[in-house]
């Protein structure tokens, strides 16, 4: 019996399911500065952030072509290593939402396949240079990028609108931030999604369906998308509050401001191709509006433990990665697959489960925040209820 479409179709659930944990783990990066800011309310948010990532998807394919070429060569890849780094990047994805701390997808997805792929065949089965260049380098600058970006623009807005009126000034500030959340939301889509059409397209080739000189098919990119919207529309409130209320106090004026930089940065990378980490950029920016204004207005201790999730994203991704091709391999062959595949799901429910315990939802994800090392505080005083936004 040919197991090969079966494989083939595990695979692309698996990349899906990775699209819709890309989804709620990133609508921080669009809507957290908006939420916090009062100028969206939470639900209304992410519905519009889930659409203008679905419209995003169809913008531009040079990332997806980065990841199904650029990374690994192609000879050492097959459908068990394609299987093995979803699972790492999406399991990276679902420790990170758990804990509130915002980390790339990006880097989830590709640390997971170089891991898988070191195992299978080896070192050299990897494009180095371009890993290096299309991948390490922008992982390092776009953050400190955004981060200039963003304080040059806070420190030229307040002087903008330094004689505005403060009810026009109020006004205009919150058109601004609708359009510039929109802006990132719609960036967002244009680089996120193609990572999973990029993967779904290499499963393809290696399988056969299409060659390598073929373009990414329709349904892909539709299926893509529609997987990155849905998991956008479920929130990610977790991350939200982190991103939102924990990194410093965003006001109206730096929160466009950021939601700007964060555009401009990852619409850039989309169009040069690079498969830049959209988490990282809107953090930079974050932390960039909010040092213009006052550098010890920074909650430095969020910051470090958000500095230290990204720095080992890759390796603990690619950890995951190639022990999940070990274990395929293990079992054997589509077997192996189908275990794992389980495995996860059931890794996944019970994350879930333990989250509900301690839920963070719209009606709370803008309480004030307590550095206790958690993204939400364990009781709630009356001036915290205060705070509750519906």
């Amino acid at each position: 019996m040919d197991v090969g479409p079966l494989l083939l179709s595990v695979v692309v659930a698996t990349a899906l399911a990775f699209a819709f944990t890309n989804g709620f783990h990133d609508t921080a990066n669009a809507m957290a500065t908006s939420i916090v800011t009062r100028a969206l309310r939470p639900r209304l948010a992410v519905a519009l952030a889930a659409v203008l990532n679905f419209l995003g998807a169809f913008l531009s394919l040079k990332v997806a072509a980065t990841i199904a070429e650029g990374i690994v060569i192609g000879e050492a890849i097959t459908l068990t290593v394609v299987f093995a780094g979803l699972v790492g990047g999406m399991t990276w994805n679902l420790v990170t939402w758990y804990l509130g701390l915002p980390s790339s997808s990006s880097y989830a997805l590709i640390g997971g396949v170089v891991g898988a792929t070191l195992v299978s065949a080896g070192a050299s089965a990897l494009h180095g240079t371009t890993a290096m260049t299309g991948v390490l380098v922008p992982a390092a600058l776009s953050p400190l990028l955004a981060m200039f970006v963003a304080a040059i623009g806070t420190w030229l807005l307040y002087r903008i609108i330094g004689n505005v009126p403060a009810r026009i000034r109020s006004r205009g500030i919150r058109i601004g931030q609708i359009g510039s959340a929109s802006l990132v939301s719609l960036a967002h889509g244009s680089n996120n999604a193609q990572k999973t059409m990029g993967v779904i397209t290499l499963a393809l080739i290696v399988h056969g369906t299409i060659g390598d000189k073929d373009s990414v098919p329709t349904w892909v990119i539709v299926s893509s998308a529609v997987a990155l919207a849905l998991g956008t529309y479920a929130g990610g409130w977790r991350i939200i509050r982190t991103v939102g209320k924990g990194l410093t106090d965003i006001r109206s004026p730096q929160g466009f401001a950021a939601e700007t930089s964060s555009a401009a940065v990852i619409l850039t990378a989309s169009n040069l191709g690079f498969p830049l980490s959209t988490t990282q950029v809107c953090c930079g920016s974050i932390l960039g509006a909010g040092m213009s204004r006052q550098l010890m207005g920074v909650r430095w201790g969020v910051a470090a433990r958000i500095l230290a999730v990204w720095v080992v994203t890759m390796p603990m991704s690619a950890v995951v990665g190639a022990a999940t091709w070990k274990a395929t391999q293990a079992i054997g062959g589509f077997p192996g697959v189908a275990v794992m595949f389980l495995v996860s799901l059931a890794f996944a429910l019970g994350l879930y489960v333990a989250a509900d315990r301690r839920p963070v939802n719209a009606s709370n994800v803008n309480l004030r925040w307590a550095d206790r090392g958690a993204p939400l505080p364990r009781h709630l005083t009356a001036p915290e209820l205060d705070e509750k936004q519906a």
